[in-house]
């Protein structure tokens, strides 16, 4: 009797392991996306009108007519933000002549800190082509509003603050409607394969 509870306790550990490898392996060779509904997917979003790096007012029709890879964060994001913008730049490199029909935007959830000077900056060290969009604290709160990002001011020791923020990347199509959403940390090869089949 307490072989074959031995047994079976070695046999359940052993496909437990089989099964996190198996699942291990999925998550690797395809970019992490939110499972939704089509129903859910399109109340995501919706027009927004901000101001990008140079200090020109941009609504969201301005991007008709080309994808946009969208993420929220903000430039003194100390590892996530700059990691998933380079993702997301080395992703669009990837796509050899479709580079051009897609728009990646950057849009702050700490206005305060990210001015178009800034962004100006924090944005270019990922490329030409990258816009930065603010806007004052209630156009933020909008936008975010629409795009269910959760963002929250948190207090550092010695005074300031870092924003805790949601991390989706949000592709929307040539109409300005959701297509999907991807993990944060979907690597760029496999954001480059998936795009590659939408655009």
């Amino acid at each position: 009797m307490v072989r074959a509870q031995t047994f079976l306790f070695v046999a359940a550990g052993v496909f437990a392991l089989l099964a996190l490898g198996l699942i291990g392996y999925v998550t690797t060779q395809t970019p992490p996306q939110r499972p939704a509904a089509q129903n859910e997917l399109a109340s995501v979003g919706g027009p927004f009108t901000l101001t990008d790096q140079d200090g020109r007012v941009r609504s969201d029709r301005d991007f008709r007519g080309r994808f946009m890879l969208v993420y929220f964060g903000y430039s003194s994001c100390p590892d996530v933000c700059p990691t998933t913008l380079q993702n997301m730049a080395d992703a669009i490199s990837g796509l050899g002549s479709k580079t051009t029909r897609i728009v990646p935007a950057f849009i702050t959830v700490d206005p305060e800190r990210d001015t178009p000077a800034v962004l100006k900056k924090y944005v270019g060290a990922f490329g030409p082509r990258f816009v930065g969009l603010t806007g004052s604290r209630s156009d933020i709160a909008h936008v975010a509003h629409a795009y269910r990002v959760y963002f929250a001011k948190s207090p550092v020791p010695g005074g300031g603050y870092s924003v805790d923020h949601s991390g989706e990347i949000y592709l929307l199509g040539p109409d300005g409607r959701l297509v999907t959403v991807y993990d944060a940390t979907a690597s760029a090869a496999a954001l480059a394969t998936d795009l590659r089949t939408r655009i």
